[in-house]
């Protein structure tokens, strides 16, 4: 164990290659927008990649996650198969929801990942929701709840953090503010800007950290994660990030200045990670070279598997409409 980075060699190298994992995805996923291959909207989680993996690798194997419609990192980091993911992308039969949900709407539950959703703060009172149930069950498990900045004006944010906290729900809170809500910038939409403060008109713990260093938020998250398994209720995580690219990859995201995302880029959590670890003696070039290879060959193989396979039949359309009772 290093008491520089409080992880150790194994941890950090597994930190350092989630990450790595998810930028070369959303990367190809660009690419394979560009062909056309991805229909709808895509938004994607570049320049976010330390707060999905540093909050995730706090949970257990069974606690669940609930995102936003920029999950793709969230999925990934939870341990849903990448090939399934991109097949989703694709709107394909072997994707995690067969085709249907695309990107907004991966769900996996086998790993836990209990949905991005597409409306704005709608995922919150269903996180809640799968927190009430550890609660009833007595499971132990511990819902992660991930949404950002611009989720923090609606009124399923209130309305969310009162009731977990009033019941004491076993749930934790992180609030990626990549400082625009599409594109209005937060303190132009927000009175107060610094939103963890909001935890204090419903009796929680609040806490602003450095979304950009994955050990930050793994040790801030962890923190909270811990208190909603002990019993003590939810506490409200803002991990301050940025996102490299557009808020879709239909904007051009000309509402940004050119200095203000050069400064963020300077802080690309992937090589200050990268830098740690070597100070560290963490890391080799060799090891390095070697992670960077296999997730290549990773993301490669789960747009061959996308491509190659097949397109829901039509008949599907009237398939999964209603739950079995």
């Amino acid at each position: 164990m290093s008491d520089d980075l409080g992880v150790d060699r194994e941890l950090a190298q597994h930190l350092y290659r989630q990450m790595l994992l998810i930028r070369r995805f959303e990367e190809r996923a660009a690419q394979e927008y560009a062909y056309q291959k991805i229909g709808g909207f895509l938004h994607l989680y570049i320049g976010e990649e330390a707060v999905a993996v540093g909050g995730i690798s706090t949970l257990r194997a069974d606690d669940y996650v609930v995102s936003h419609y920029r999950d793709h990192g969230h999925a990934l980091a939870k341990g849903s198969d990448p090939k399934r993911v991109m097949a989703e992308l694709f709107g394909k039969v072997t994707g995690l929801c067969k085709g249907k949900g695309g990107s907004m709407h991966l769900f996996d539950v086998e790993h836990g990942m209990m949905g991005g959703y597409a409306i704005v703060a709608g995922g919150m009172p269903i996180a809640a929701g799968h927190a009430l149930a550890s609660q009833y069950l007595g499971d132990g498990r511990v819902t992660l709840d991930f949404f950002g900045d611009g989720a923090a004006n609606e009124g399923e944010f209130h309305e969310t953090l009162n009731l977990a906290s009033l019941w004491k729900l076993p749930i934790a809170f992180v609030l990626e503010n990549n400082y625009y809500a599409m594109g209005t910038r937060v303190d132009r939409a927000s009175a107060e800007p610094q939103l963890w403060k909001r935890a204090a008109a419903y009796a929680l713990p609040g806490v602003r950290i450095d979304g950009m260093d994955v050990l930050e938020v793994r040790r801030e998250v962890a923190a909270a994660v811990q208190r909603a398994r002990n019993g003590e209720g939810p506490s409200l995580v803002e991990a301050m990030t940025y996102r490299f690219r557009g808020h879709s990859m239909a904007d051009p995201a000309r509402y940004r200045p050119r200095q203000e995302e050069e400064e963020w880029k300077a802080r690309d959590p992937l090589p200050l990670f990268e830098q740690k670890l070597r100070s560290a003696g963490f890391i080799s070039d060799e090891e390095l070279a070697q992670i960077a290879q296999a997730v290549e060959e990773q993301v490669e193989a789960a747009v061959r598997f996308a491509d190659e396979s097949p397109f829901p039949l039509p008949e599907a359309l009237y398939e999964d409409v209603y739950a079995e009772s």
